[in-house]
């Protein structure tokens, strides 16, 4: 019996199945069936080997492989893309602390994909703390906070109010209380300080806005108790 195109020598034991061998139910002519059944039984042959063909066991045993390789990978992941495909990139700092680790931020028409470790970076050569890793979702959770809350004193309830409003009330009263507690002068000594409020520098804070802050604040408002979150 001569095979189809397409069809292996190794393929005919495939056609003892019971499935493949079972008679068809319509009612041609005679020559007209013969035919269709025979189309049938290797159309159905062909299907099988192709399922089998790609069978990953199979194709470990055929190329010898350890099966982490393209063998183990159906038609789905093979055509898998990463999100930051197409996407254009840009090098950062993370803003965390004072390492300055590098991060690369993916962006595409305009909206943020991703943020991830600079492998070229001579400092973090690709790695992230958990704070740098999460960067991403502290700038795109639907939970940041993109509003001033004020809660006004023996108040239960927070409002919203301007940003302009939020820096007036705080200019206030940094005034307000260093007007009220600044010492010029101790036992006959000149001092020039005030201990009724201090500044706890967040660790997002570059090295340029720490040097005006800390400028600002002993320089200029008298302030003693100044120090940042991340020790720099």
């Amino acid at each position: 019996m001569s095979l189809p195109k397409g069809i292996s020598p190794a393929t005919p034991h495939l056609l003892s199945h019971p499935l493949l061998r079972q008679p068809l139910t319509p009612k041609f002519p005679s020559k007209v069936k013969t035919e269709y059944n025979t189309f049938a039984i290797f159309g159905g042959a062909a299907v099988l080997k192709d399922l089998i063909s790609r069978w990953p066991l199979l194709k470990q045993i055929q190329n010898g492989s350890d099966g982490t390789g393209p063998e183990s990978m159906t038609e789905r992941t093979q055509t898998l893309r990463p999100k930051t495909d197409g996407a254009d990139v840009a090098r950062s700092i993370c803003p965390y602390c004072a390492v300055g680790c590098g991060q690369l931020v993916y962006h595409k028409n305009g909206k943020l994909i991703s943020i991830e470790g600079d492998p070229q970076s001579p400092i973090s050569r690709g790695h992230l703390c958990p704070k740098g890793s999460d960067t991403y979702e502290l700038h795109t959770h639907s939970g940041r906070l993109k509003k001033v809350k004020y809660r006004a004193p023996h108040a239960r309830e927070w409002q919203e109010i301007d940003l302009e409003q939020a820096m007036d009330m705080v200019a206030d009263r940094v005034w307000e209380t260093r007007e009220r507690t600044f010492q010029e002068t101790r036992e006959g000594q000149t001092l020039m300080q005030t201990l009724g409020m201090a500044h706890l520098g967040g660790a997002t804070l570059d090295n340029e806005e720490n040097y005006l802050i800390k400028k600002l604040f002993a320089a200029g408002l008298g302030m003693s108790c100044i120090s940042n979150q991340a020790r720099i």
